[in-house]
């Protein structure tokens, strides 16, 4: 084990005794001594005041990673210890200063099934949390051909350490912000520490539909970023968007009717447009980008409407597509293929597209995607919307296909260089992107 990932690193010497006595068992894997201790709320969230470590995080890290030397007793005991920190009210998603949550450490480390465990705790979260009618922030979901899912990342939105939860009766804010300062200085002056203080993450930032559609962009570099440096949409989703497209209309017939939410950079919409639909619909809000497709040099503006098979065949719709959408289906518009990718949005508007609107506009045997940055500045934040998406996607009457794509990250490897240079925020960290292929159940 790394000595990075000793307990001698990972429980610091001037740790409240009452937290150390708490992480001491959970690293032991004693069940017993960890049931006992978690009698008083809250204990099972503590954490060092230094290093943020967790007993989900010692649970997980004592197990070091996988050697012929893994006593089978001691794997199921830690099982058994995160299970039980979990009955407890453990908070899946709480980092520590290495930005790692208990799910990344069981990830790095190579501890599958203690990484499922968190994974299954992170849906059972998210799928209660979205049921009081809100999503937590998993992670970014950034790009997009207008993209950020999971803004939730993604959307009436909660702090990742996910602690947070809806009001249930009026209070006033002023008294208990007074209460609650009160009450951390009298903790303080008890025990003598400060709570721990997550590591500041570099522009972590929650861009709203609003605040984007006021933005100005800017195209330039194969990127399009909004005045904050927040990426929109990037040229290294090219392979991503053609694959895409071969997903949604397989061997690229001619004539189909295509829908596309969210015009961004156009990559997709050009794709669409070389397979000669017989109609051919896009859907965009962002005054800027309105203004970029109706330029000299687009390939989108009057005249490419024009072109059409027939009046309105070929068309770009300004405006939002929760406005839009109502119109398209009173018109009785019908797709073979539609594609969604916005950006300032959260998975709740995701769900509320493919719930209300696709079982309307798309045809019986149609195919629906979506660009799938649910949570892809985290792996486990990925699996986890994976999964919360399926269940939702098959509620609304769909099934989902995931097809795995490689994403090359030698350029997309470190914030603020290679692709991420004068982009704000490295909204993609994976090898891998999970597309979804829907189709309607039956």
């Amino acid at each position: 084990m790394a000595d990075a990932d000793s307990i001698s690193s990972r429980i610091s010497v001037d740790c409240p005794p009452e937290i150390q006595q708490v992480l001491t068992a959970a690293w032991s894997h004693d069940v017993a001594a960890v049931k006992k201790l978690l009698d008083t709320p809250g204990e099972a969230s503590c954490q060092d005041p230094k290093t943020g470590e967790t007993p989900l995080h010692a649970a997980i890290r004592a197990c070091g990673p996988p050697s012929e030397e893994d006593d089978p007793e001691d794997l199921e005991a830690a099982k058994k210890t995160v299970y039980e920190l979990l009955l407890w009210g453990a908070i899946w998603n709480d980092v520590d200063d290495h930005n790692e949550t208990p799910g990344c450490v069981a990830q790095r480390l190579g501890r599958t099934e203690l990484y499922n465990l968190c994974v299954d705790a992170g849906v059972r979260a998210e799928m209660l949390f979205g049921l009081m009618d809100g999503y937590e922030e998993l992670g970014s979901e950034g790009g997009d051909e207008d993209e950020e899912m999971g803004e939730a990342n993604g959307n009436g939105e909660v702090e990742e350490d996910g602690e947070e939860a809806p009001e249930l009766v009026e209070v006033d804010d002023n008294a208990a912000q007074e209460e609650v300062a009160e009450q951390e200085e009298e903790e303080e002056e008890t025990d003598g520490q400060r709570a721990f203080q997550p590591p500041k993450v570099d522009a972590d930032v929650d861009v709203k539909s609003e605040t984007y559609l006021r933005s100005k962009l800017t195209y330039s570099d194969g990127k399009l970023v909004d005045d904050d440096g927040n990426g929109v949409m990037m040229a290294w989703e090219t392979d991503i968007m053609r694959q895409s497209v071969d997903a949604l209309l397989p061997g690229r017939p001619e004539g189909k009717r295509i829908l596309n939410i969210g015009f961004g950079m156009g990559i997709i919409d050009t794709m669409f447009a070389e397979t000669k639909p017989s109609k051919h619909h896009v859907i965009e809000a962002h005054p800027e980008v309105l203004e970029h497709i109706s330029s000299p040099g687009s390939k989108f503006g009057p005249a490419w409407e024009e072109t059409g098979p027939e009046p309105g065949a070929f068309k770009i719709y300004q405006g939002k597509w929760q406005e839009i959408c109502l119109q398209l289906l009173q018109e009785n518009q019908v797709y073979d293929a539609i594609y969604f990718d916005t950006f300032g949005e959260n998975y709740g508007q995701l769900r509320m597209f493919f719930t209300e609107f696709i079982p309307g506009l798309l045809d019986e045997n149609g195919i629906f995607g979506f660009f799938n940055g649910l949570g892809a500045d985290r792996k486990i934040c990925y699996d986890i919307y994976t999964k919360v998406a399926e269940m939702h996607l098959a509620d609304a009457g769909l099934d989902v296909d995931w097809k795995d794509i490689d994403v090359d990250m030698k350029e997309l490897a470190e914030a603020g260089k290679g692709e991420w240079e004068g982009v704000k925020r490295r909204y993609w960290t994976l090898d891998k992107y999970r597309l979804p292929v829907c189709t309607f159940l039956g």
